[in-house]
């Protein structure tokens, strides 16, 4: 089964055209790139826990959606605290921390076909030599197999802990890579099947 990240609900969140939510993240995202300082990551910061609100999603889920990507973040953190000190090592973690859930909103208050629709109006005017069709299928497909994965992931580490391997790369990884193929092919082949061409 291909599980969704969308949480039920009908929040004025929600119910935004899925065109005005995909230009509003890019907007957000690229402004909070391009002003530095603490106040506008502040003023971010709030937009994001007030779009939270406003959807009614609560803390547990906005936990649940930057959980996977806390070990990148602490890398980087690390990283961050070697090259440039620890206030600026704080200030890159905390902007990625934000624009991780400002996508996750976006995410979980758009369906996937909803997703697929503002795509598509978003690539209405492009050239007729840009595959609109195809990019919207691309991500879509990638928009359900992320947290197909790390559904698949959490799966396959409650049985490798049973079986006392939790701490054994190689038979957490490969059980996942042939679980992850096995369904990559299976949706291929219901795409062709599908397929006019």
């Amino acid at each position: 089964m291909i599980v969704d990240l969308y949480v039920f609900g009908d929040s004025p969140v929600h119910q935004l055209p899925p065109d005005y939510k995909i230009l509003s993240l890019l907007l957000f995202c690229t402004l909070l790139f391009l002003i530095p300082g603490w106040i506008p990551l502040s003023v971010g910061a709030a937009f994001v826990a007030i779009g939270f609100g406003v959807a009614g999603i609560g803390i547990s889920r906005a936990y649940q959606a930057i959980r996977p990507a806390l070990w990148i973040l602490a890398i980087i953190f690390v990283a961050q605290i070697f090259l440039v000190g620890v206030e600026l090592a704080i200030f890159v973690v905390l902007r990625f921390c934000i624009l991780i859930l400002a996508a996750s909103l976006i995410t979980m208050t758009t369906k996937t076909s909803e997703f697929v629709e503002g795509i598509l109006a978003g690539l209405r005017h492009a050239p007729s030599w840009v595959p609109a069709d195809q990019i919207a299928l691309a991500i879509s497909l990638a928009l359900r197999f992320i947290p197909l994965i790390r559904s698949t992931l959490e799966e396959v580490r409650m049985a490798q802990r049973a079986r006392g391997l939790d701490r054994s790369i190689k038979a957490l990884l490969v059980p996942l890579v042939v679980r992850t193929l096995k369904t990559g092919d299976e949706i291929a082949e219901a795409i062709q099947a599908r397929s006019p061409y």
